[in-house]
């Protein structure tokens, strides 16, 4: 009985670890366009794209450790 539960939570915060993989990823995606799109962008943004990828770093090491993955049939 106990098992199933811990098995439940795991894929609902797998799932849910994906779902924000995924967020990151593409605010990551849209920070670097503006990056390199901006003529002289200024310390702040670059910070925040620093901070962004960092954090998508971490969240796929994460995933890679806790053998995350999305099944697409």
């Amino acid at each position: 009985m106990f098992f199933r539960k811990k098995g439940r939570l795991r894929m609902e915060e797998n799932e849910r670890l994906l779902n924000h993989i995924e967020v990151t990823k593409e605010r990551y995606d849209n920070q670097r366009q503006l990056l390199e799109h901006s003529v002289d962008p200024s310390e702040d943004v670059i910070a925040r794209m620093k901070l962004t990828e960092a954090k998508y770093s971490f969240l796929i090491r994460e995933a890679r450790i806790r053998h995350a993955r999305r099944d697409k049939l």
